[in-house]
């Protein structure tokens, strides 16, 4: 017999999985003169210029972030919440056939670096439904404003690396000295922030890095955050800030990884000590997603 608390808590769950809310960019065409300004903070590379305008060709990818949108001189990109509906391949292929071949293309190209083959299918399979005759071989390169690549954040790899020796070193002793970690959980007034030499890292790092508590971590109060996913940036400066100014912290180090998205951490502490009346010296350290440090740097 299932309880009316467990079974209302089940419909709850049930309700916020139909009902959540996501946000997705929206683009007026009309507004749009095809600048190109907005293409370069898309780190999803779901924004592209075809035939003249800003296309979302796939919002699959789009993070609803908006980093696009300040970048955006006639005002033509906003920000829509909505409800948010299982990923339907076919009723993004409605529209977005109506934008045209090159359009098309772009979408298509786009499932294939983000290895999603079964939706790429889908959308052949759209075409041919449809009689939509699109030329698959000739798919335009990635376009990410004037530079064809893809994203490296979120395409898909496989590294197929040996495993690692294993060596008879015993247990290694963490060099985490306090909990919570998450940086939107953290008090910047916990005692121990003060006087502390701070590592702001990327959630990432600590899986891309094998040794990452003794490189990294030893001797420092950690922080984490990820500023693609979390949506607290302004939170994240202030406290930050409070850290340099009430803490009175010594150093900041900041660890992320290569891809593009990651170096908003970076400008999350940059802004923080410039907003701050102290001063302390900033780290930067760039993770490759191999875990090899690329570059090391004050900033």
């Amino acid at each position: 017999m299932v309880s009316c608390k467990s079974y209302y808590t089940f419909a709850y769950f049930i309700t916020c999985l139909y009902f959540m809310k996501r946000q997705i960019v929206i683009i007026d065409e009309e507004k749009c003169n095809g600048c190109g300004l907005c293409i370069p903070n898309c780190h999803e590379g779901a924004l592209q210029i075809i035939d003249n305008k800003a296309r979302l060709i796939s919002d699959l990818f789009c993070d609803g972030l908006g980093a696009c949108i300040g970048h955006c001189p006639q005002g033509a990109m906003t920000i829509e919440e909505r409800e948010a509906e299982p990923y339907d391949e076919k009723k993004v292929m409605a529209i977005i056939v109506t934008k045209g071949e090159n359009t098309i293309k772009a979408h298509l190209n786009h499932l294939k670096e983000h290895g999603e083959t079964e939706y790429y299918n889908e959308a052949l399979a759209y075409l041919n439904e449809h009689k939509v005759n699109i030329k698959t071989n000739e798919i335009m390169e990635h376009q990410h404003g004037h530079h064809g690549h893809s994203c490296p954040g979120s395409k898909e790899m496989s590294f197929n690396n040996e495993p690692a020796k294993e060596q008879n070193i015993g247990a290694v002793p963490s060099q985490l000295r306090q909990w919570p970690v998450q940086l939107h959980l953290l008090n910047p007034s916990a005692g121990y922030f003060k006087n502390a030499d701070v590592l702001l890292a990327a959630d990432c790092v600590a899986f891309a890095v094998g040794n990452f508590h003794n490189d990294f971590l030893k001797g420092k109060t950690l922080a984490i955050a990820c500023p693609k996913l979390d949506s607290n940036m302004e939170s994240y400066v202030e406290k930050v800030t409070a850290m340099v100014d009430q803490a009175q912290i010594n150093t900041l180090t900041v660890v992320m990884m290569e891809v593009p998205c990651c170096g908003g951490l970076l400008h999350i502490a940059k802004t923080a000590v410039a907003n701050a009346t102290r001063k302390v010296p900033i780290k930067a350290v760039f993770v490759g997603i191999q875990g090899n440090v690329l570059k090391e740097e004050w900033v």
